[in-house]
C-alpha cells in the first residue's frame, strides 16, 4: 500500500475510533493510541519508524508547546515562578526517592531501579496540555502551575539525557557537560530576551497586516526555534516553548493562539497514533505485578507529594488538588529515557518493558481522572483540609494581583473613531475596559496610550475563548461588518458568556436581524448621534429662548420702574 493510501486509512480509522469513543463517553486520546497500536508494527504495520506520521507528530508537538509558550507571559512567570521551582523540583526529588525505594523492595538491581525511579518523576507535557486546553483551563491558576511544573520536568529530563548521552567516565566529564548545558541555557535566555524587547514587536506589527502572513510567520518561528533547540542539545519541545514565550508579551498572542488551535488538534492526532505504534507490547505479560505496583504509585503517590508541597507553599486545597491529579502519569520522555539507558548499555529491555506498561496504564487512567476532576474533588474534598494551611497567603496574593490586572468589566470590539471614543468615555467613568481590534495601527495607538488592548479577529470562533470573560458585564461590538458581529455573538454563546452583548448598527435596516438573537442592546450609530445632537440643540435653543424671555421681562420691569 502506498503512503497516501495508508494515510487515508489511518485518518478514517481515527475518525471511526473517535466516533465510537465519543458515543461511549471515552477520551479521544485513548482511542487514538489504540489506532496507533493497531496500525503499528504490532498490528497492520501501516505506521513505521521514521515515517511521515512521526514527522507530523513532531510538528504537532512543536505547535502545542509553541501555543503553551504563548500563554505564559512575563507576568505569569513572576507570580507563579517560586511554586514552579518548589513544586517541580520537590516533586521530582521525592518521587525519585520513593520510586527508588519501591524498586529496591520489588527486587530490582540498583542501576535499573535508578532509571525507573527517574522515569517515574516525569509527566506527559503533550497529553496534559491537550486535556487542559480542551477543558479551557490553561489560563487558570492551576493550569499555569501544571504547565510550569511540566516545563521544569522537561528541562531536568533534557539535562539528564544530555549527561547520559555523553556517557562520561569521570566526574570531571559530568561537570564539563553540565556547565556547557548551563551556558547554552543562559545564552538562549539572553537571546530570547533581546528578541522579545527589540526585534519581535516591530516585526510582528508589520507582519500582522496580513492574517495569512501572521500565521505563517508564527509557524515558521516556532518550528525554526524547535530545530535550533535540538541542534544546541536541548529538545524540540524546549525550543518551541521558548518561541511561543518570546511572543507572549505582544498583543498578538490571543489571535495566534486561537488560529493555531485547530491546526494543533489535528497534528496532535498523529502524535498519539505514533505513540501507540511505538509501544512495545511483546513482553509485557511477565511484568504485570511490578508494573501494577509502580502504576499505583504514580496514580496515587505523585498526587499526594504535590498536594503536600502545594499546601505547604500556601495554596488552597482545590488548587492543590487540581494541580496534583493531572500529574499522575508518566511521560513519553520516560520511555525515551529508558531507551537511552538501553542504548548506552546501562540496562536491558526488561526495564523498558515495565515502563511501557506503566505508561499505558497511567496515561489511560489519568486521562479519566482529569476528565472527571471536579467530581473527584467533590468526593475527596472533606479529607483534603489536612493539606491546606490556615491562611493560603500565596493564592490570595495571586488572586488579588490577577484581579487588578486581568479582570475587565467591559470588552469593546473595534477601536476605530467611534470605538476609541467609547473606550475613553467608559474609562473616564471608572470602568475597566479591554479593547480588541485586528488593525495593528489601532492596537499600537492604544498601547502607546497605555490602554488594555488585545489583537484579535471577531470572526475567529476560537478567539472568544482566549479572552478573560469571567467578570465581564458587557461585550460591545462597534464593528461595521455584520458578518463579524454574527460570528462574535455565536462564539460568545458557544463559550457560555453570561454577560450582556451590545452591537452597533449603521442603519435601521440592520436592526431587525438582531431581535431575539441574544443581543441585549442595539445602538444605531447615525440615528442615535442625530437624536443626541437634535436633543442637545433643542435644549440649548429652549434655554436661550427662556433666557431671552427673562431678559425681555427684566427690561420691561426696569422701564416700568423708571417711569
Amino acid at each position: 500500500m502506498d503512503t497516501y493510501s495508508s494515510f487515508a486509512i489511518i485518518l478514517i480509522a481515527s475518525a471511526v475510533a473517535g466516533l465510537v469513543a465519543t458515543r461511549l463517553r471515552q477520551p479521544l486520546i485513548a482511542a487514538y493510541i489504540v489506532v496507533g497500536i493497531a496500525a503499528g508494527p504490532a498490528g497492520m504495520r501501516w505506521v513505521g519508524s521514521g515515517g511521515e506520521i512521526e514527522l507530523l507528530a513532531q510538528i504537532g508537538v512543536t505547535v502545542l508547546l509553541f501555543v503553551v509558550g504563548l500563554k505564559l507571559d512575563v507576568h505569569v512567570v513572576r507570580h507563579v515562578g517560586p511554586v514552579l521551582l518548589g513544586a517541580g523540583l520537590g516533586q521530582i526529588a521525592f518521587t525519585f526517592l520513593m520510586g527508588y525505594v519501591i524498586c529496591e523492595v520489588l527486587g530490582m538491581e540498583a542501576v535499573p531501579a535508578l532509571y525507573i525511579a527517574a522515569a517515574l518523576t516525569l509527566s506527559s507535557t503533550i497529553i496534559l496540555v491537550k486535556l487542559l486546553s480542551d477543558r479551557r483551563e490553561i489560563d487558570s491558576l492551576h493550569g499555569r502551575i501544571v504547565v510550569g511544573v511540566l516545563i521544569v520536568q522537561d528541562v531536568v529530563a533534557v539535562a539528564a539525557m544530555t549527561l547520559l548521552g555523553s556517557a562520561p567516565e569521570a566526574a570531571q566529564s559530568v561537570i564539563s557537560v553540565a556547565g556547557l548545558l548551563a551556558l547554552k541555557l543562559t545564552l538562549a535566555a539572553a537571546v530570547v530576551f533581546v528578541l522579545m524587547s527589540y526585534v519581535l514587536p516591530p516585526l510582528l506589527e508589520r507582519v500582522a497586516r496580513s492574517q495569512e502572513l501572521l500565521m505563517l510567520f508564527a509557524l515558521a518561528w516556532g518550528i525554526a526555534l524547535a530545530a535550533l533547540g535540538e541542534l544546541l542539545g536541548f529538545s524540540k519541545e524546549a525550543g518551541a516553548f521558548l518561541a511561543g514565550f518570546s511572543l507572549a508579551s505582544t498583543p498578538f498572542r490571543e489571535a495566534l493562539s486561537a488560529r493555531l488551535a485547530t491546526l494543533r488538534d489535528f497534528l496532535l492526532l498523529f502524535f498519539f497514533i505514533d505513540l501507540g505504534a511505538k509501544l512495545q507490547l511483546g513482553s509485557l505479560g511477565a511484568h504485570l505485578g511490578t508494573a501494577a505496583v509502580l502504576s499505583l504509585f504514580v496514580l496515587l503517590g505523585k498526587p499526594l507529594i504535590v498536594l503536600t508541597i502545594m499546601g505547604a507553599m500556601g495554596y488552597r486545597k482545590r488548587t492543590a488538588f487540581f494541580t496534583a491529579v493531572p500529574l499522575a502519569q508518566v511521560s513519553e520522555f520516560s520511555i525515551v529515557l529508558l531507551a537511552l539507558g538501553v542504548s548506552v548499555g546501562h540496562i536491558d529491555g526488561t526495564a523498558m518493558s515495565i515502563m511501557t506498561l506503566v505508561a499505558l496504564v497511567t496515561i489511560t487512567a489519568s486521562t479519566y481522572m482529569i476528565l472527571f476532576l471536579q467530581p473527584l474533588y467533590t468526593y475527596f474534598s472533606r479529607w483534603l483540609a489536612v493539606f491546606e494551611r490556615r491562611s493560603p497567603s500565596r493564592e490570595l496574593e495571586v488572586e488579588h494581583e490577577a484581579k487588578e490586572r486581568d479582570s475587565p468589566e467591559i470588552v469593546v470590539f473595534g477601536a476605530g473613531r467611534f470605538g476609541r471614543r467609547l473606550i475613553e468615555q467608559l474609562m473616564e467613568r471608572g470602568l475597566r475596559v479591554l479593547a480588541v481590534d485586528f488593525d495593528p495601527e489601532n492596537v499600537r495607538a492604544l498601547r502607546r496610550r497605555r490602554l488594555h488592548v488585545h489583537f484579535g479577529d471577531a470572526e475567529d470562533p476560537q478567539f472568544a475563548g482566549t479572552l478573560p470573560l469571567a467578570n465581564v458585564r458587557w461585550v460591545v461590538s462597534t464593528l461595521p461588518e455584520q458578518d463579524a458581529n454574527r460570528s462574535l455573538v455565536q462564539a460568545l454563546r458557544a463559550h457560555k458568556f453570561r454577560g450582556h452583548v451590545a452591537v452597533v448598527v449603521r442603519g435601521t435596516e440592520e436592526e431587525p436581524e438582531w431581535v431575539g438573537r441574544g443581543v441585549d442592546r442595539i445602538f444605531r450609530l447615525y440615528e442615535d448621534a442625530a437624536d443626541f445632537a437634535a436633543g442637545d440643540i433643542a435644549d440649548a435653543a429652549v434655554a436661550r429662548g427662556h433666557s431671552s424671555q427673562r431678559a425681555s421681562r427684566d427690561h420691561a420691569h426696569t422701564a416700568h420702574a423708571d417711569n
